[in-house]
């Protein structure tokens, strides 16, 4: 179990490209097919990650680890997590003095953009349809709610410029009053 959680970690963090928020369905790929938590635990593991400070796939890492094997598994899960980052970051450091000028080496990145932007945009689809629920039996007060929570947080961060953290700390004060 802690050698399967190191190397599904050491492997995502080896296609970390876009940072945490891309890696989601990478991540949840590997949770659903070593079958670690159900789809709403992963969820909530999701939105703790996203609301703790640090990288939401470094703390997915952590906490999916402690979650299946306690402590040495989220050691080994963060760890798996990060060698890879370190070790390309600490070879590419030696590098790109030498090629950050070339034309094949701008282009790829060029390139990676459009995926990065396709994975975020699947993670945000994929987690916002899980807080919405389903909607065969008509819309629902929660979802209602939820929908008030992620249209002010939008608003809140893109017209009046609120800090992250208040609209984190806000959003969760209403879960808690809408929710509980």
């Amino acid at each position: 179990m802690l050698l399967q959680l190191f190397l599904a970690f050491l492997k995502i963090g080896l296609v970390s490209f876009g940072g945490g928020y891309a890696m989601i369905p990478v991540i949840q790929l590997e949770v659903e097919r070593h079958h670690w938590l159900t789809q709403d635990e992963f969820h909530h593991v999701i939105a703790l990650s996203g609301t703790s400070p640090g990288p939401i796939a470094t703390n997915s890492a952590t906490l999916i680890g402690y979650e299946t094997a306690g402590i040495p598994g989220a050691i080994l899960a963060t760890l798996g997590m990060v060698l890879p980052s370190l070790v390309i970051i600490i070879l590419a450091a030696a590098f790109l003095f030498r090629w950050h000028s070339h034309p094949w080496f701008k282009s790829s990145f060029y390139g990676l953009k459009p995926v990065v932007t396709g994975f975020i945009v699947y993670a945000a689809l994929h987690f916002g349809q899980s807080s919405f629920g389903t909607v065969d039996t008509g819309v629902t007060w929660k979802q209602v709610a939820t929908l008030l929570i992620a249209g002010g947080a939008f608003m809140a961060i893109v017209k009046y410029k609120v800090h992250p953290f208040v609209v984190i700390v806000g959003a969760g004060v209403l879960g808690i009053a809408f929710f509980l």
